[in-house]
């Protein structure tokens, strides 16, 4: 399993979100963002491979992009956020679930184990 890993759970259909697209990006000291990887949910709304297993990150501070608009059309939803940017802080080399519970028209995420 990766340092990173990510799992959404569609609130309002009360299933796995697979097939969404999501960026992570590590902060550079310019304030500019440089993407690390990228990858989409599985079956069951994870990504557990986002980075190499034995690829830890340096301390600092991270971005994931949920591309939420793909998946929401693909479902004739209407679209009110169509991503999501969860923006954290890698305080310790441990692993870092970053979840996010998602549906039309709100979401919330939680430091996972």
């Amino acid at each position: 399993m990766s340092q990173i890993t990510t799992h959404i759970l569609d609130t309002t259909l009360g299933r796995p979100a697979q097939g969404v697209t999501i960026a992570l990006s590590g902060l550079l000291e310019n304030d500019t963002w440089q993407e690390l990887a990228r990858g989409q949910t599985n079956k069951d709304g994870r990504i557990p491979d986002l980075l190499p297993k034995d690829q830890p990150l340096p301390l600092g501070t991270y971005k994931m992009k949920f591309f939420t608009q793909d998946y929401f059309e693909q479902q004739g939803t209407t679209v009110f956020y169509p991503f999501v940017e969860i923006v954290f802080n890698v305080l310790a080399a441990e692993h870092y679930h970053i979840p996010l519970l998602l549906n039309p028209f709100g979401y919330s995420t939680y430091r996972g184990s």
